[in-house]
């Protein structure tokens, strides 16, 4: 049942409080790790309230993604909820609501293998953001600042500031520990141990503890989830955080630098002796007392010079440490966009300008904290090549090329003198000719995207 319009309109008040500054009115302190409540309003208030709820479907909405079991879409979502509304809510606050199980999904890694994703139904999705939305200021307040990943107003980017500062102070070794699939393998009594620690209410821990045993339907088969908290949920990010924060404490209270951007964490030390020593505790730390397991195969002690993280490397110059993006992200985009501009496509050149501006924004966007100016000047002039080579093809008969080489300026005798040519595509690509007609400039007004001026412009904003 609803609860109260009074009831109701406090908890709504509370929630939009805490929007504006990001801490729950009433909150207690959450660093010394006592027990959390909302000044008299229970958690299950306002986890139902009318913003929050409302605030949450806007989320998903806009998130989209794919549906799940129940072939439900972010576009049914809402007939659904009108429908259904009075019944879901009631289900919810007697304690009565039962997820579905997750979708699994593979994607492939880019270094080889798959990820394993849990696709949960859209209502699901909802109730778990709403869920996290209020978790997610109580727990910000407990989360160690070493901590980057799924976190707002925190970035990859930040992390990776960090580890420049830290190289910059002396810290030239690192432990990079990596967890053996982590996220199928946190252990749910732990972790609701660790979510009581700062909030005490049985109805949300019952609610959580529901999400992660709702088991997973692969392939048509049903299979029971006794551990874990699958990616692809909005509160699986959050969840995954609330596990690892314990590690941050381990490693804050040792004194260890560190950085964590969810389940890669990297230890700072000043040897390799130490970092042998720092190496060897911590993974007794992590598969003692957190029941997680570490790669020994992936998890060593180098220089950051020659490790990568979180898609970067570490250079040395007169000003000191510098980050510019690891050879593999390098090599990756670039493979991708020769998939992209494939001649043999046969795709208008529009698509092809719209397809390469969607993967590239992104991907400076990311690495433009990183060194890189040669790298997009390189491949800048790398791909106005194969979009050379890409519209030669498109031309295809002597005739058509001819014309548009004459439109394009090229004198008759020489437009089909180039038209006849024996060349290969990616030679003529290169010639005289075609840089003559399609220039850089012609490139860019028909729509190709200026890797190099965007990046200066990401750089200087």
């Amino acid at each position: 049942m609803r609860k109260s319009q009074k009831t109701e309109q406090i908890a709504d008040h509370r929630w939009m409080a805490g929007l504006e500054d990001q801490e729950h009115i009433g909150a207690r302190s959450t660093a010394s790790g006592e027990n959390t409540r909302m000044s008299g309003i229970k958690f299950q208030d306002l986890v139902l309230a009318r913003n929050n709820l409302n605030l949450a479907y806007q989320r998903v909405t806009k998130n989209k993604g794919a549906a799940g079991l129940d072939g439900m879409t972010v576009e049914d979502l809402l007939p659904y909820l009108k429908e259904h509304r009075k019944e879901l809510l009631e289900q919810l606050a007697n304690g009565t609501y039962k997820p579905a199980p997750v979708k699994r999904v593979e994607i492939p890694k880019p270094n080889g293998g798959t990820r394993k994703l849990g696709i949960p139904t859209v209502v699901d999705r909802m109730v778990q953001q709403a869920v996290a939305q209020v978790m997610s200021p109580v727990f910000e307040q407990a989360f160690s600042e070493s901590s980057f990943g799924f976190r707002p107003g925190r970035s990859a980017q930040q992390a990776i500031k960090q580890v420049v500062s830290f190289y910059n102070e002396g810290f030239h070794r690192v432990v990079d520990l990596d967890l053996k699939a982590y996220f199928d393998t946190v252990n749910h009594d732990l972790l609701i141990k660790f979510i009581e620690q700062y909030v005490n209410d049985p109805w949300l821990t019952k609610l959580i503890r529901r999400f992660l045993t709702s088991g997973v339907m692969n392939h048509g088969l049903f299979e029971s989830s006794e551990k874990g908290t699958p990616q692809g949920g909005p509160l699986s990010p959050l969840l995954a955080n609330i596990y690892l924060n314990e590690l941050d404490k381990e490693l804050t209270k040792r004194g260890h630098k560190f950085v964590r951007y969810a389940d890669d964490c990297n230890i700072y030390v000043k040897s390799q002796r130490a970092g042998q020593r720092v190496l060897e505790s911590i993974s007794n730390f992590l598969e003692g007392r957190l029941k997680v397991t570490v790669n020994q195969k992936k998890t060593q002690v180098g220089s950051p010079l020659r490790l990568k993280f979180l898609g970067f490397s570490l250079g040395v110059g007169h000003g000191g440490a510098y980050v510019r993006p690891a050879k593999e992200p390098k090599l990756r985009i670039k493979q991708a966009l020769k998939q992209i501009t494939k001649r043999n496509r046969g795709v208008s050149t529009d698509k092809i300008f719209q397809e390469i501006q969607q993967k590239m924004r992104g991907w400076i966007q990311y690495f433009s904290v990183g060194k890189m100016t040669t790298f997009i000047q390189t491949l800048d002039k790398w791909l106005r090549s194969r979009i050379r080579q890409y519209i030669w093809k498109q031309w295809k008969k002597t005739k058509t090329k001819i014309n548009n080489l004459k439109r394009l300026g090229l004198s008759t005798s020489d437009a089909v003198k180039s038209a006849n040519t024996r060349k290969g595509y990616w030679r003529t690509a290169h010639s005289k000719t075609l840089l003559y007609t399609l220039t850089n400039e012609k490139l860019e007004r028909l729509g190709l995207m200026n890797l190099t001026k965007t990046l200066q412009f990401i750089q200087s904003a």
